[in-house]
């Protein structure tokens, strides 16, 4: 048989693979992280040799300290699964069936439970009725289109009191004609024997599981099932789930037949589940498997646990022994060496019963695949399993990884996987797809980058039905059930239709975005770096040429400076160079090697009255040194007016102290302000912002809705003012542009399945960004959506908000007062609609955020979602025309001191999407500036320096974003001049911040330079000079000599 790269679908190709073959069709997906795990595997490996451990899954703990946020091998996976993968569905007989009493059915352990301990359960008579509405199931199944279904068979249908004699005719009818519906589908049946539902007839004669008898019986009803359907059934499952059988029937008594406090009969249970299971394999492998060619197994079930401290050896032996105790207590014997793992042998010995060599042989190798369990039922209620103090996880990626290390990579097939929403859920079960999302990309992670051969998956379950303990609390289902209903329709939930799709496309494919781009932006595109509020240096950090005074320096003495009075020297005046902050940020700026800077003024410091009555020279000084002294080496400035923040909203006192923005004078005072910046620093300024996210100041003015939405009106006003104010007294002669910068995230359906999804991400766009845009840029009146979503929240009596109404004034006032579009973006949001009943303006948009947990996140939470910026920038061209954008802040914060991985890869993503907006989209992008220069301290670190200025290595990258212009291609010739300039410029930053010094080494030298001259000149004439004289002076024939 030719091997091919895929874990073939309910067939013998992968049993015929040897390991070599596999290696070379998965050798190609191995990451550098997967090499160097393999390192720490063979450690362990080793390790375990030395201690005695069997098994080495404790390797799955141990953690690369330096292990990158963006490695390949842990990002969601864009790819499909293995050619013939399959996909099922599975639901269990007694939670889906019904009719406990109908056509003979007898009743069942569960039955019984019921109706003893579950006493607030009205009844479990009709469920989902799977067991006359089969039809409605078959429907499902074509509806999602899987290539399995895996049910169980209920025992006390098919042999009311559990003793195989005369099959129940109408249980035997039902379960053939399912069979034969399957197989005209072409849709592969996966059978489980024994799914809980025991009949009760067994419990009451023989105290069920703890009766070896039992192991017998089972294989009576095992063999009377291969017989009847094994013609059309290939693959078997003999029990599900053990451990929960065990644990919680006989030992919590959570389950039925709810008995508890008997930890051996526990213990003793399981034993005999793993002999009934190993000798109804035994029974097919001589009897069945010749003729019917299937495949049996057991489905084992477990949680995963991660350490506290992941690089404590005792932290991952108790991970180990947590996993141990629940998997590996069936796993071992099955899976491994015939016997119970050491540890459990080690922990209970009193009650674990031992295996006998030749039972040892006889379990050992009983299963033909790994039929594996991964669900809520494996982690709640919390007294499921161990957690030895540690973590509980939801990485199936990683208890896949486990179980191959522990059992020699196994073919697996996932036989269990979902998760639960609650009762009130119908059909939009959001969660429930991120969920399955999160999971499946995992199992194809593990495939893909592990070499794990996962062959298969379950969802479970195909239908809401009954949850065990917690009854009909919760749902599983992919198609809701209304439990009350007569006809029980069938009606697919979201899960459902992502599921289809998931399996339409066999995979993960990337539709959000277009393929990468090579091309470039215009030479004359500004790329810069934003800043927050930069607040004035008012004294000269650099006196040592404005002081007159004389010191000398106590060298020998307590080496302090002392003033020589009387004394007084020629200074200079002081020069921009002279602000110590000016140098260091200018020093930064070079570094970075950007052509623009974005910063913001400090109101209260140029105005501290608020009018024109005090004004700061100073500052202003301070501010216009700043844009001269970076316009001396080609770094053009784009100041912001006012820089409002949650925790400092940047009033000058006398303003805040009059209702801020709650008053509507705030917005004449801010047009003398701006004015007065526009006259002090227009001639060196081109790009004005007036206020930063004013569409944020909802965090501040936040105590009514009304009074956001009278601050956001004032806002608009004051910048429109200010807009006009320099279009008609400063623009003709400046030439700049004004515009205000908005928050701009883009917003997604959570649910793309559901249609109030999606008018809730759209809502959110009005709220948010179209809330200032419309009135700006299109009909100087807020967005109708916006009037009319609120209009219609009164009408309900849900919100008492109210929209102010402009003028004609204002309205023309505030229409078309921009000149660009300037927009922060940072994220994608995830929105799902949400009724709140409030008067706030976050609750008159009816919109909830959802955290996708399989994508990349900032420490913070913010998801890197590149294309979410692309989407922004072509609805707002969309909604508002085509004019220039800057992109004014983009960035993310990032934990790492030195090497910001993280940011790194947002840069390369997010600009490669205004590259494409630019190329593809025709959006007329003018530049684009990362957030931000510095960080604060305590804060979200954002910055390309940390608060003591120390460089990431993220500086390196933009640099290198800003010298290609983009992402060049390979024979690209194009080479802006601007590069050249900032190369030259960057010696030129050097001198000038360097000029006392340069000054005083050549002063230095100079001097140096002369005493040296003298020194050399006086001993060439002191040498003339002896020689000279020597020569006349009579000397003695002995002085002669002595001479000589």
């Amino acid at each position: 048989m030719k091997p091919v790269c895929a874990a073939r679908s309910l067939g013998n190709e992968w049993i015929f693979f040897s390991t070599e073959e596999r290696n070379i069709c998965y050798r190609k997906t191995m990451s550098n992280a997967g090499l160097q795990r393999s390192v720490i595997l063979s450690a362990f490996i080793l390790l375990g040799a030395v201690t005695g451990f069997s098994g080495d899954g404790r390797a799955i703990w141990s953690k690369n300290p330096n292990y990158s946020p963006v490695n390949e091998s842990q990002l969601f996976l864009y790819d499909t699964f293995p050619k013939n993968f399959s996909w099922g569905v599975g639901t269990g007989a007694f939670q889906v069936e019904g009719n406990w009493k109908t056509d003979g059915k007898g009743p069942s352990i569960w039955d019984h439970f019921v109706h003893t301990h579950l006493k607030n359960v009205n009844s479990n008579d009709s469920s989902s009725d799977s067991y006359i509405f089969l039809e409605k199931d078959l429907s499902a199944l074509d509806f999602i289109g899987v290539s399995f279904y895996q049910f169980s068979i209920s025992w006390p249908r098919l042999f009311p009191d559990g003793i195989v004699t005369v099959a129940n005719a109408k249980g035997l009818q039902y379960y053939n004609t399912l069979l034969d519906s399957l197989v005209l589908r072409n849709i592969e049946p996966i059978v489980t024997l024994y799914h809980w539902d025991l009949p009760l007839a067994l419990q009451e004669k023989y105290g069920g599981w703890k009766n070896e008898t039992i192991i017998d019986i089972f294989n009576d009803y095992a063999t009377y099932c291969f017989q009847t359907f094994g013609d059309r059934v290939k693959y078997w499952i003999t029990i599900h789930n053990p451990y929960l059988v065990a644990w919680h029937g006989y030992g919590t008594g959570m389950h039925a037949p709810g008995e508890k406090g008997n930890p051996a009969a526990v213990y003793s249970v399981g034993h005999n589940l793993i002999k009934a299971h190993s000798k109804a394999w035994h029974n097919y492998n001589t009897n069945f498997r010749p003729h019917q060619k299937g495949w049996l197994s057991i489905t084992l079930g477990s949680h995963w646990i991660e350490p506290n401290r992941s690089e404590n050896m005792t932290d991952i032996l108790k991970c180990q022994q947590s996993m141990v105790s629940v998997l590996g207590w069936f796993a071992n014997p099955i899976h491994g060496d015939g016997d119970y793992p050491e540890m459990m042998k080690k922990e209970l010995l009193s009650i674990l019963p031992p295996f006998s060599e030749a039972e040892k042989d006889e379990v050992r190798g009983t299963a033909d695949f790994f039929a594996f369990s991964f669900g809520p039922n494996n982690f709640k209620p919390q007294n499921t399993m161990d957690k030895m103090g540690q973590n509980v996880s939801l990485n199936l990626r990683e208890v896949l990884n486990w179980i191959k290390l522990e059992y020699g990579n196994p073919r697996i097939l996932i036989t269990e996987n979902g998760w639960f929403t609650d009762s009130h859920v119908e059909t939009e079960d959001t969660t429930a797809i991120y969920m399955m999302k999160n999971f499946l990309n995992q199992v194809l992670q593990a495939i893909r980058f592990d070499e794990i051969q996962v062959f298969g998956y379950t969802a479970w379950s195909l239908l809401d039905g009954f949850e065990w303990q917690d009854a009909y609390t919760t749902r599983r289902g992919l198609f809701y059930v209304d439990f009350n209903s007569e006809q029980k329709e069938r009606k697919p939930k979201s899960s459902a239709h992502y599921y289809k799709q998931i399996i339409q496309e066999n995979g993960f494919t990337f539709k959000e975005s277009t393929p990468d781009v090579q091309g470039q932006f215009p030479c004359n595109f500004s790329w810069g770096v934003t800043d927050s509020v930069l607040m004035p240096e008012l004294v000269a950090s650099t006196p040592q040429f404005t002081d007159p005074h004389l010191y000398v320096w106590n060298m020998t003495g307590n080496r302090l400076l002392y003033q020589v009075e009387g004394v007084r020297l020629k200074t200079r005046p002081r020069q921009c160079t002279d602000f110590f902050s000016i140098r260091r940020t200018l020093d930064m700026l070079a570094r970075m090697k950007v052509t623009h800077y974005r910063f913001a003024l400090d109101w209260p410091s140029i105005l501290p009255n608020g009018n024109l009555s005090i004004v700061n020279r100073q500052a202003l000084r301070y501010y216009r040194c700043m844009v001269s002294e970076g316009l001396k080496f080609n770094i053009s400035t784009m100041v912001t007016l006012h820089y409002p923040t949650h925790a400092h909203l940047g009033l000058p006192t006398p303003l805040l102290q009059s209702g801020g923005w709650l008053n509507p004078s705030t917005a004449k005072a801010f047009q003398d302000y701006a004015g007065l910046c526009f006259q002090e620093l227009g001639d060196l300024v081109k790009l004005w912002i007036t206020i930063n996210e004013p569409n944020r100041l909802s965090d501040i003015y936040r105590r009514t809705s009304n009074d956001t939405y009278r601050a956001a009106h004032n806002l608009l006003i004051a910048h429109a003012l200010a807009w006009h104010l320099y279009d008609r007294q400063y623009r003709p002669a400046q030439q700049g542009a004004v515009s205000v910068s908005l928050h701009a995230d883009w917003a997604e359906p959570a649910n793309p399945y559901a249609g109030s999804h999606w008018q809730a991400a759209e809502r959110f766009l009005q709220f948010e960004i179209a809330w200032f845009a419309e009135p700006l840029f299109k009909t100087g009146d807020y967005p109708p959506a916006m009037r009319e979503y609120i209009a219609l929240k009164k009408q309900q009596g849900l919100s008492r908000s109210t929209l102010p109404q402009f003028t004609k004034e204002e309205s023309r006032l505030v229409k078309g007062a921009a000149d660009f579009y300037a927009l922060n973006h940072f994220t994608t949001r995830y929105v799902m609609y949400a009724r709140q009943n409030s008067s706030r303006y976050t609750a008159d948009r009816d919109v909830q955020f959802l955290q996708d947990i399989t994508c990349l996140s900032s420490p913070t939470r913010l998801a890197v979602l590149p294309w979410g910026q692309r989407k922004v920038l072509s609805w707002m061209q969309r909604n508002y025309g085509d004019m220039d954008v800057y992109i004014t802040a983009n960035g993310i914060d990032d934990q790492s001191l030195e090497n910001d991985e993280l940011r790194k890869y947002y840069l390369e993503k997010y600009v490669q999407e205004a590259l494409k907006a630019y190329l593809i989209d025709k959006v007329k992008i003018k530049g684009y500036y990362a957030f931000k220069l510095t960080e604060e301290k305590s804060k979200r670190k954002f910055g390309f320096f940390t608060s003591d200025f120390k460089a990431k290595s993220s500086i390196q990258f933009y640099n290198h974003l800003i010298n290609n212009s983009g992402f060049p291609s390979e024979n690209s010739s194009h080479i802006c001049s601007q590069m050249q300039v900032n190369t030259e410029c960057t010696g030129c930053l050097f001198f000038a911040h360097k000029t006392p010094l340069i000054f005083f080494s050549c002063c230095f030298f100079s001097t140096l330079v002369l005493l040296l001259s003298i020194v050399i000149f006086h001993k060439r004439k002191r040498r003339t000079f002896w020689k000279t004289n020597l020569q006349h002076i009579p000397l003695e024939e002995t002085h002669t000599k002595v001479l000589s």
